[in-house]
């Protein structure tokens, strides 16, 4: 047992970026996936947010999916330009990623994560 008091911090930020993140501990994501129905690209952009999330945000990330297709009055609030469309709202600065969300690299680099 070690009697410095930071030392479980320190522990978890060194385990943040052995793992490749830059998430600061306590900070939270939060991201909405837009999609348009259950077509096959749909199902794929879904699979890999959730990939990314469980893999890489776990714990510290919110994630709403949303159909357009099923809940259209999202569109007054949020202008969606085309789907797949991932919205990173925290932290800091607002992002949107548009297309292929099974490009693993752009969408780290888009979240502001680092590649493994």
């Amino acid at each position: 047992m070690t009697d410095d008091p930071n030392a479980h911090h320190r522990n978890e930020e060194a385990a943040q970026e052995t793992a490749g993140t830059r998430v600061q501990a306590g900070e939270k994501f939060k991201l909405t996936l837009y999609v348009t129905g259950h077509t096959p690209r749909s199902i794929a952009a879904i699979a890999a947010i959730r990939s990314i999330c469980s893999e890489r945000l776990q714990g510290c990330v919110e994630l709403e999916i949303v159909d357009v297709y099923q809940d259209a009055t999202v569109l007054e609030d949020e202008p969606v330009v085309a789907t797949p469309m991932l919205v990173k709202q925290m932290p800091a600065s607002r992002r949107k990623l548009v297309g292929d969300m099974t490009n693993r690299e752009r969408v780290l680099a888009g979240l502001d994560l680092a590649p493994i």
